[in-house]
């Protein structure tokens, strides 16, 4: 069949992985909006991650068909369009009119606006290779951008010394599908493939390094930071499918008492329990921080 024809057969190998991976990843968000369906409320979760992903897709799906013999690429960003729309088509039945029309507009502007003005200028390219490189590269450019949300969490790490907000499930995810894709442009001698998950499989060795030297050390507070009472943490997935990259953003929070100078909790309010709960095995899913919010304290 010609679209399974590839030039080498590890090609075709870590195309299917990355396929099976990735699928799976796409899915990680499910427990998240069967929250919303049950409490008609999207709550404090944001429509930004899904509406980056589905942008991925799109972008890196029409690459697909640039550049032709792209089937593995075609099957799972069409699955991760087909899989986003539905997560921000729910979004917007359940979500407040303040959160509501926001996404509508970036929907507009990013997804709509964005993508068809992209295709519109690389048209003008007369030479068809010329084009494929050209939106490759732009490909490339927006996945490695993506990249930028997980420093943070990073920075938390190290800051904190606690690896909390950043379960060792995510990172290892991260890591073996950067592997996955990277493997699948690297046997199709693809750099617009291969370039994003080197940073990804670079972020994700860094992450779960991170995770095994702070594992076992309790959280710490810097005295002079300030720390607002309701900390949000996010926590970034990138499934990769086809070298896009895919954020979901989960906000946690973390009742912290009022400190006063030198770093202790006012009289009073030492005795105060934390919401937050962490249950055991938090971390054996790519979803898991969603499962957090569904096990842990209603107050989370």
């Amino acid at each position: 069949m010609a679209f399974l024809d590839y030039h080498h057969p590890w090609t075709f190998t870590f195309g299917i992985l990355g396929n099976i991976v990735s699928f799976f990843v796409f899915l990680a968000p499910v427990p998240t909006f069967c929250r919303i369906y049950r409490k008609k409320s999207t709550e404090g979760f944001q429509s930004l991650p899904y509406l980056v992903a589905l942008f991925s897709c799109t972008l890196w799906l029409y690459y697909a068909f640039l550049k032709g013999n792209s089937f593995l690429l075609i099957t799972i960003n069409s699955f991760g369009c087909v899989v986003e729309m539905v997560y921000i088509a729910i979004y917007i039945a359940y979500a407040s009119k303040a959160a509501r029309n926001p996404t509508i507009k970036l929907f507009v502007l990013m997804n709509m606006g964005s993508f068809f003005l992209l295709i519109l200028v690389t048209h003008f390219i007369p030479n068809e290779d010329a084009r494929t490189v050209v939106f490759g590269w732009i490909c490339t450019t927006i996945s490695v951008s993506v990249f930028a949300a997980p420093l943070s969490i990073v920075a938390r790490v190290v800051r904190t010394e606690s690896v909390e907000f950043m379960p060792f499930s995510l990172s290892f995810f991260l890591t073996l599908t950067a592997i996955m894709w990277f493997g699948y442009g690297f046997f199709g001698k693809d750099w617009c493939i291969m370039i994003p998950n080197i940073v990804g499989f670079v972020l994700g060795l860094c992450q779960m390094a991170l995770y095994g030297y702070y594992r076992n050390k309790e959280m710490i507070i810097v005295k002079d930071e300030k720390i607002p009472q309701r900390v949000p943490s996010i926590i970034v997935l990138t499934p990769l499918g086809g070298g896009g990259g895919v954020s979901e953003v989960h906000p946690v929070a973390i009742d912290i008492p009022p400190l006063v100078d030198g770093g202790e909790p006012r009289a009073g309010e030492q005795q105060q329990p934390q919401p937050l709960q962490l249950p055991e095995g938090a971390a054996e899913l790519v979803g898991s921080v969603d499962d957090l919010r569904a096990k842990g304290d209603p107050g989370v």
